[in-house]
């Protein structure tokens, strides 16, 4: 009996260890990614590191001059919400595994049924992007934007 139990930790221990090789792994993984995403109207190119950040900008075939400032916002916003949303779903997809119970260990000793993500909880609305609501959104991003501006200038 002492050797049963012996055995089911060392194979609770085995997991555990194999589990947090696996999250190092992907941490280092989405460390160097990145998602480049263009605009609808192909004016803006965005670029979105593995924390949603904005890592870079670019204005292309310097459509951007002839574009008002709520165009111009309007396709910053959608390239970057559609970037973010992008890379949520890579970080979402290089957990997935993680969140399966651990198959080996016998279930009166899963200590770690497998880790659980609340991804809505973790990435908002940012996940909502892509889907038929982004396009609404879009809407009244630059609809805000144009209010702003009459406001600046009446």
């Amino acid at each position: 009996m002492e050797d049963e139990i012996l055995t089911r930790l060392a194979q609770a221990k085995a997991q555990m260890d194999a589990t947090r090789a696996a999250v190092a792994r992907a941490e280092q993984e989405l460390r160097r990614t990145s998602v480049t995403v263009v605009s609808r109207d192909r004016a803006v190119e965005v670029t979105v590191g593995p924390q949603g950040e904005i890592s870079g900008l670019q204005f292309l075939d310097g459509k951007y001059r002839t574009m008002g400032a709520p165009h111009l916002a309007a396709s910053i916003l959608e390239a970057a919400g559609e970037g973010r949303a992008q890379m949520a779903r890579r970080v979402m997809d290089a957990f997935q595994p993680l969140e399966e119970p651990l198959p080996s260990l016998p279930e009166d000793l899963a200590l770690v049924p497998g880790l659980e993500f609340d991804w809505k909880d973790v990435f908002g609305s940012m996940l909502d992007i892509g889907n038929t609501g982004a396009q609404d959104r879009s809407a009244t991003a630059k609809l805000r934007d144009e209010i702003v501006e009459d406001g600046e200038n009446g």
